[in-house]
């Protein structure tokens, strides 16, 4: 805690004016560049929430920090945007989008902290080398000191040699950053890292520089590994690709770690210049991608020619370039000096679960859970289609559930050879129990499965991760309230609270909306009757017993402890729609009712059909701008090289005349001495003696008195 108080003092000492004199200065102005990009908007919200508290001290070093010590010093962010947002930033006081380099430069002036990211666009390191090129130009006119961050990559190492050949898999330490040899296409970026370091050697007092050396950024949405959650979320491919050998090691951390390690540079100010943030992950990049598809796909992967990765539109060069990466990092001082408080400290691997989840709610993937009950021929399994076709969810049916459970476990057994002494070989066994537990139970009910038993393959359904990705509808089932209450299984144990009624696993399969469907017993004998031979078979709707299963339908829903009782139980209020003949469940105003109480679509689809729709004016504004703005520069341009080449030209012809003109002075010399007075002389003769032929008498004059 001395610690903590010890940083916040030299933080308040770090904003007194140059002059000595002390500003009520309550906020820490932060400056951070492209504050929409993914770095940089979470590094603004860590900012946004922390509050560095004064330590009440009276006096430190012959100065008075009352002010300082009793009133708590926040951060007010302010950043530029590449474009007019329509999402309310909360975390961000102003935003500036297309300033001129003139008034960002007047915008960094006023701010105490300033941060440059580069890890994202390669367009932003010519900005950071002007930005902490003209702070260190203008530092004689700064009002307090100010303090440069650069958010640098870990690829200015990519290429560094071994610290030791008999130990290759030594980690590289902040400390040995003078071995670093950057990737070919990061040169500038080393560069640029090297620039600011001199910049902050030279009054450090005044204007102090950091360079944090960041590795792949993860969470909160994803950025370099998004290709795999996404193809991962969405299951359209059974193998997730390794592009290369995937033996890799990839430095890493997650961005709101990497966003607490700005946070701690800023309030403790630490002596060393450079530091690594990196977690303390070895993974490979196989590891990697294992991990995000067992999390949210099949779990399968395969290695493919890395060269492949070329071919995915959602790779950019720079992204290609950070998967390819293989180094081994340790961040000592993050250790040693600021004592980080970690998300993710162990990497990705470690946290996945905590990863994805993040994933989901930072891009809204939320899954769509519903239950759609009902009597017999009330038209269940067609809406609960419908609604899987608008959602793109998956349509989750007792039946066909059951079937599929047991052709998956007799693929088990068949394709697993019998001589295996490992974990497949122990699946294959559990596999074969289970499918004679099956069995045995339906000879004991006669062809039927017992609600426990049905209860599993249930929970085995619904919390595969197709299911938790994109959400289900359970048609007709539960049919019981002992299976709702098995299915979804509260535990009497807990908190009486209505919120934690339901366990862990049982939230993520429990329905967000229950519809239930209804209609008269004459409406629905009707329906029946108006069936297609082939449907009645297949649903066994013979009128014996499609009347026996109505009138049992009838029965267990007039008592208090129905499917619909638990669930009211547990505050989900059911969504009752009473079929009729002009609300048919082929009726199209029948899904607008169901869409209006669900709300949108929350995939992959819906996002990109609001950006073609909803954004699309937006958009359109944007690019039209920057076309206009793109042709104001290049006319610009234009006339500035002309301009340029007009006074270059009339510099070059004035500087070829007085270079004659020296040249023509021997020439006007010798002129003037010995031939001006000679032909003079020789043109009065000539005009004396009147001679028939002048220019040979001139001649001949000349070469007789030839001086």
């Amino acid at each position: 805690m001395a610690t903590d108080n010890n940083a916040n003092l030299e933080t308040c000492r770090r904003f007194w004016r140059t002059d000595g004199k002390m500003d009520i200065h309550t906020q820490i102005r932060v400056f951070i560049n492209d504050i929409d990009s993914f770095t940089s908007k979470c590094i603004a919200k860590c900012l946004s929430k922390h509050t560095i508290e004064g330590d009440g001290s009276a006096e430190k070093e012959g100065r008075t920090l009352k002010s300082c010590d009793s009133v708590p010093l926040s951060y007010e962010v302010v950043g530029t945007s590449s474009f007019v947002s329509e999402e309310i930033r909360p975390f961000v006081l102003e935003a500036y989008v297309q300033l001129s380099r003139e008034n960002v430069l007047q915008k960094l002036m006023e701010c105490d902290v300033i941060i440059y990211n580069i890890t994202g666009h390669p367009e932003q390191v010519d900005e950071a080398r002007w930005a902490v090129t003209a702070l260190h130009d203008n530092k004689r006119h700064f009002k307090r000191p100010k303090m440069f961050i650069l958010i640098s990559t870990v690829m200015t190492w990519a290429c560094s040699e071994p610290i030791s050949s008999d130990e290759l898999e030594l980690p590289f330490t902040d400390d040995d950053f003078r071995r670093r040899i950057p990737h070919p296409n990061f040169k500038k970026h080393l560069e640029l890292e090297k620039l600011v370091a001199k910049m902050g050697k030279m009054d450090r007092a005044l204007f102090s520089t950091y360079v944090v050396v960041s590795g792949l950024q993860y969470g909160m949405g994803e950025q370099v590994f998004h290709l795999f959650f996404k193809m991962s979320w969405l299951g359209q491919e059974n193998e997730i690709a390794v592009f290369g050998e995937g033996n890799n090691i990839v430095p890493t951390i997650h961005v709101s770690d990497l966003a607490s390690v700005i946070e701690k540079v800023i309030k403790i100010q630490p002596k060393p210049y450079y530091l690594v943030a990196v977690d303390y992950s070895n993974n490979t990049m196989e590891d990697i991608v294992k991990a995000i598809a067992c999390a949210l796909g099949s779990g399968k992967f395969q290695r493919r020619p890395f060269e492949e990765a070329f071919l995915k539109q959602d790779f950019s060069i720079m992204d290609i370039d950070l998967l390819h990466v293989n180094l081994c990092m340790e961040g000592v001082h993050l250790k040693e000096l600021l004592t980080v408080h970690w998300l993710c400290e162990f990497g990705l691997v470690e946290n996945i679960e905590l990863v994805v989840e993040e994933y989901r709610q930072s891009r809204g993937l939320l899954p769509i859970r519903m239950c759609v009950l009902g009597p017999p021929a009330v038209g269940k399994s067609r809406v609960s289609q419908q609604i899987c076709d608008h959602y793109k969810l998956h349509h989750i049916r007792l039946k066909e559930t059951i079937s599929e459970t047991v052709s998956h476990l007799e693929f088990m057994i068949r394709n697993t050879p019998s001589d295996l002494d490992n974990e497949e070989s122990t699946s294959a066994t559990e596999a074969q129990e289970l499918l004679n537990i099956f069995k045995e139970n339906m000879e004991q009910n006669g062809g039927v499965l017992d609600d426990q038993v049905l209860v599993k393959v249930m929970i085995d359904k619904l919390m595969s991760n197709p299911c938790k990705n994109q959400g289900f509808v359970l048609d007709g089932f539960p049919k019981t309230y002992e299976q709702a209450k098995e299915l979804f299984h509260v535990d009497e144990h807990e908190s009486d609270e209505r919120a934690s009624l339901t366990s862990l696993y049982n939230k993520k399969i429990m329905p967000e909306f229950v519809l239930c469907l209804d209609a008269s017993d004459s409406f629905l004998k009707d329906r029946v009757i108006n069936l297609s031979e082939k449907l009645v078979q297949e649903h066994k709707y013979e009128q014996e017993h499609f009347l026996q299963l109505l009138a049992k339908y009838r029965e267990k829903n007039m008592e208090d402890d129905s499917v619909v009782t638990y669930f009211e139980e547990l505050d989900i209020k059911p969504f009752l729609i009473e079929i009729t003949s002009v609300n048919s469940p082929d009726n199209q105003l029948l899904l607008h009712q169901i869409c209006e109480r669900v709300g949108q679509p929350r995939n992959y689809e819906q996002r990109n059909h609001k950006v073609q729709h909803g954004e699309t004016e937006l958009i359109e504004t944007l690019e039209k701008a920057k076309r206009e703005q793109k042709q104001k520069d290049e006319a610009s341009q234009r006339s500035a090289h002309w301009q340029l080449w007009s006074n270059t030209l009339k510099e070059k012809r004035q500087r070829e005349v007085q270079q004659l003109e020296v040249l023509s002075v021997p020439m006007k010399t010798y002129l003037i001495e010995y031939v001006i007075s000679t032909l003079s002389q020789g043109l009065i003769a000539c005009g004396s003696a009147w001679p028939e032929d002048p220019i040979d008498f001139l001649a001949e004059y000349l070469i007789k008195n030839n001086p």
